[in-house]
């Protein structure tokens, strides 16, 4: 089995109590030749669609809703046709940004996400965000 991970940079701005700052935001791309899902959708909708190359996307996952990590997941989600996954514990901060939505489902602490082959797990890591969430794929020891 190839799991792919596929990592592109976007850059923008984050915004908070105030301030706002230049800053550059991973997205991860996880999966195979023929499916992935999206980890955090930020800036640059049109970039996201692009590194998908065509696979299906299964879901876009986000590690919290900063708007630096949501700014363009309306966008992508509509593009590739696939659900946003989003803590519950961050909607406060989606709604920042998206005050009329939600999420199109919500994950927890020990969800399991099946791509490509392979699985993540999501891993509920509160601090950064009250929602913020790792996941992990253990296919790969990462």
């Amino acid at each position: 089995m190839t799991v792919n991970i596929d990592n592109l940079v976007t850059s923008g701005t984050f915004s908070l109590d105030g301030g706002t700052w230049d800053v550059d935001n991973n997205v991860w791309i996880v999966g195979n030749d023929t499916e992935c899902v999206i980890i955090d959708s930020p800036h640059d909708a049109a970039a996201i669609i692009n590194q998908v190359r065509g696979r299906k996307v299964l879901a876009i996952l986000l590690t919290h809703a900063h708007n630096d990590h949501i700014g363009a997941a309306r966008e992508v989600a509509a593009a590739v046709g696939a659900p946003i996954i989003l803590n519950p514990e961050d909607l406060v901060l989606w709604k920042q940004v998206y005050p009329d939505t939600e999420p199109d489902r919500y994950h927890g602490d020990g969800d399991v996400f099946e791509v490509g082959g392979t699985a993540l797990l999501a891993i509920h890591t509160p601090g950064h965000s009250p929602g913020s969430t790792c996941f992990y794929l253990e296919s790969e020891g990462t």
